[in-house]
């Protein structure tokens, strides 16, 4: 089986500065199991996720809103601008075996609800989807274990 792929779904000003930190662990340990990792390649939750996946050698995938490479943050090995805006959210989502939600904001929410609709698996840390948790979200109190999570979901 392929590596799978992750998309790291967060704000790009997250209003907990927590979350940075998390976000830079999940990137760490998806990374540390060989599995590709998407994010909106902005800043934030994005740009810390891509520095952890970089900081363990693996690949980070930025999908970007706009037209311009050089608005993706550092870390991010493959720049894919759109000019799509936040019609992007769904590139993302249908891009991904399963998503990891840190945080939130509204981009975070609509990409968290179309992998719901659409049936790729959701783990989120750090947000008010609680609410949501069933098969489609899971909730994880930590990096270390949401990525248990999405390995048991992804079997990988």
């Amino acid at each position: 089986m392929a590596a799978p792929y992750v998309l790291v779904s967060g704000a790009s000003e997250p209003r907990d500065p927590a979350l940075v930190e998390t976000a830079t662990t999940a990137g760490r340990l998806l990374a540390e199991r060989g599995w590709h990792v998407l994010t909106g390649g902005l800043g934030g939750v994005m740009a810390a996720t891509a520095a952890g996946v970089d900081e363990a050698g693996g690949t980070a995938i930025a999908i970007l809103p706009g037209v311009d490479r050089d608005d993706a943050s550092p870390g991010h090995a493959v720049v894919l601008p759109t000019g799509m805006g936040e019609m992007r959210n769904a590139l993302l989502v249908r891009s991904a075996d399963a998503v990891l939600s840190i945080g939130g904001s509204w981009g975070t929410l609509s990409e968290v609800a179309l992998a719901a609709r659409t049936g790729v698996p959701v783990v989120t840390i750090g947000t008010d989807l609680p609410a949501f948790a069933g098969p489609e979200v899971q909730v994880a109190e930590s990096a270390e274990a949401a990525v248990e999570l999405l390995a048991g979901i992804l079997q990988a």
